[in-house]
C-alpha cells in the first residue's frame, strides 16, 4: 500500500492512497472462494459450483463488497501506522477503482487536538447553600391547599363569578343547525378557566341556576376538528348549578388527604421537596461557574468539523424558534450574522468544554459503569409507564441511542471529580439569589448583605 500526505494544516490531514490491484483481486477471489463452498444453486451439488458460475452470478456484488472493505481497511491502517486520532469519520473519495488496476482513493480527517488538563487545585468557586424558610413552606401549602379546593353549590344561590364552576347543558349550532359533537350534558365550566372555546366562559358569567343564554364564539384557526376551525358559532346555554370554591384548611386532615399521616409528616415532605430543588439549583449554578473556569484555563485548537456539527444542531433549534415567535429577547434586535457568530462561538466553546472533560476523564480513568447505565435506561423506561420493557430492549439493540444516557453521567462524574480538587467554598444565601440570573445585577434593596455570586451558565 503506497500513502502520500497530501495536506497537513493545524489539525487537517489529507492522503492519497493507492492499493495494489493484487491485493484487490487477492480479497475477490477469496471471497468468492468462500461463497462457493456454501453455495446452492439449481443443477450443482452443495459446494461445487464451478467458479465461472459464482463470478457470473455474484461477480458484481462481492467485488463492492471487497473494494468498500479494502477502503476501510486501508484507511483505518493509515490512522494507525501514524498514530492518529480521527475527530469525525474520514471522507473518503474514490479516485480509481477499475477491474484489474490499483484502487485509488483520497482521505481527508480532522484530528482531536492534544489537551493537556489545567490545575484543578487552582480553580476556585463559590457553592450556594440555601434551606427552606417556613414561610416558604406555608406557601406552598397554601398553594397545595388551593390545588385541592372543592366546588360545592352556593348557598344561598347566586350569579356566577370569576372561580366558580357552572354545571351546565348546551347546544352548538352554525347558522343555526346543531353540529356533531356540540352537545354537552351536566358539564363543568370554570369562569376564567381554559379548556372550552375562548369566549364560552367569559359570556356565561354573572349567569344563574335554571337560567338560559345564548353566546356568540368563533372556533380558532387551529382548532382541532378541522370541519369548525375559524367558523362562527352559537350556544344555547342552560345553567343547572352554580358551584363555589372551597380551599379546605391546612390541618392535620388536609395531611391525611394527601396520603400522610398528619399536617407535620405533609410539612416533612414538602421541605425535603424544596430542598432537593434548591440543591440542584445550587449544583447547576456550580458546575455552570466551574466549566466557565474551565474555559478560561485552556486553549487549544477544536476540529472545525466537530464545531460545525454542533452549531448546526444549535442553528436548527434557534430557526425552529423564530418560526415559533419565541426568540430569546437578548436575540431579537440582532441580525443573522451577528447571531451565526454569536451561536457559533458557543458551539466553538461546548466542543472545546467536550473535548477537555473528555481528556481528564481519559486521564484519570472515569468511566460510566454498567450499573450506572441500567439505572439510567431503567429511569428513562420509567417515563414510559406500561412499555417499561419495549424500552429497555430498544437500548439493547440501539447502543448508539444508548449513548444518549451515557455522555451526561459522564460529564457529571467529570465534574465531581474536579470539584474535589478545587477550592470550594459554600456561602448562605436567600432563595431569591439563589434563582437569580447570574448576569442579572441585584436590586438596591438587597445587594449589600449578598456575597457576589461568580459569573456562571453555560450557554
Amino acid at each position: 500500500m503506497l500513502v502520500t500526505e497530501t495536506l497537513s494544516e493545524g489539525l487537517k490531514r489529507g492522503y492519497t492512497v493507492v492499493v495494489p490491484a493484487a491485493d484487490i483481486e487477492g480479497r475477490r477471489t477469496k471471497r468468492l472462494t468462500e461463497l462457493g463452498k456454501t453455495l446452492r444453486l439449481p443443477g450443482f451439488r452443495p459446494g461445487k459450483v464451478p467458479m465461472p458460475v459464482v463470478k457470473m452470478r455474484f461477480g458484481d456484488a462481492v467485488k463492492a463488497e471487497v473494494l468498500e472493505e479494502s477502503v476501510n481497511d486501508a484507511t483505518r491502517q493509515v490512522l494507525t501506522d501514524r498514530g492518529l486520532r480521527a475527530a469525525m469519520q474520514p471522507r473518503v473519495d474514490v479516485v480509481a477503482a477499475e477491474e484489474a488496476k490499483d484502487l485509488e482513493f483520497k482521505v481527508e480527517l480532522e484530528l482531536l487536538p492534544d489537551v493537556t488538563p489545567p490545575d484543578f487545585g487552582g480553580i476556585e468557586l463559590t457553592r450556594m447553600k440555601t434551606v427552606p424558610t417556613a414561610e416558604v413552606i406555608d406557601k406552598t401549602l397554601a398553594d397545595l391547599a388551593e390545588r385541592n379546593k372543592d366546588f360545592v353549590e352556593a348557598d344561598p344561590p347566586r350569579p356566577a363569578a370569576s372561580g366558580d364552576r357552572v354545571t351546565v347543558d348546551f347546544v352548538g349550532k352554525i347558522e343555526g343547525t346543531p353540529f356533531p359533537g356540540g352537545t354537552g350534558t351536566d358539564l363543568d365550566v370554570e369562569i376564567g378557566g381554559a379548556g372550552f372555546i375562548p369566549g364560552f366562559a367569559e359570556q356565561i358569567e354573572g349567569i344563574s341556576g335554571g337560567e338560559e343564554r345564548t353566546i356568540n364564539v368563533t372556533f380558532p384557526e387551529q382548532y382541532g376538528a378541522k370541519d369548525l376551525a375559524g367558523k362562527a358559532a352559537t350556544f344555547d346555554v342552560t345553567a343547572k348549578k352554580v358551584k363555589g370554591p372551597v380551599v379546605p384548611a391546612v390541618d392535620d386532615k388536609f395531611g391525611e388527604k394527601l396520603g400522610f399521616e398528619n399536617l407535620e409528616k405533609l410539612r416533612e415532605a414538602i421541605t425535603a421537596q424544596i430542598q432537593r430543588e434548591y440543591d440542584q439549583l445550587a449544583r447547576l449554578r456550580l458546575k455552570r461557574g466551574l466549566l466557565d473556569a474551565l474555559a478560561g484555563t485552556v486553549s487549544f485548537p477544536v476540529p472545525e468539523g466537530m464545531v460545525q456539527a454542533e452549531f448546526d444542531q444549535i442553528w436548527q433549534r434557534i430557526e425552529a424558534s423564530r418560526k415559533a415567535g419565541e426568540i430569546d429577547e437578548d436575540d431579537k434586535d440582532k441580525d443573522e450574522e451577528t447571531l451565526k457568530s454569536d451561536y457559533r462561538a458557543i458551539a466553538e466553546r461546548r466542543v472545546r468544554l467536550g473535548l477537555l472533560l473528555a481528556e481528564i476523564g481519559k486521564v484519570n480513568g472515569i468511566a460510566v459503569t454498567p450499573d450506572e447505565m441500567t439505572r439510567a435506561m431503567r429511569a428513562e423506561a420509567s417515563r414510559y409507564p406500561g412499555q417499561e420493557a419495549q424500552v429497555m430492549e430498544f437500548f439493547r439493540k440501539n447502543p448508539q441511542a444508548a449513548e444518549g444516557l451515557r455522555a451526561p453521567i459522564f460529564e457529571e462524574k467529570v465534574v465531581d471529580f474536579v470539584l474535589e480538587l478545587a477550592k470550594v467554598t459554600d456561602t448562605e444565601v436567600t432563595a431569591e439569589e439563589l434563582a437569580r440570573d447570574p448576569e442579572e445585577k441585584p436590586k438596591a434593596a438587597d445587594a449589600a448583605p449578598a456575597e457576589a455570586a461568580p459569573a456562571t451558565g453555560e450557554a
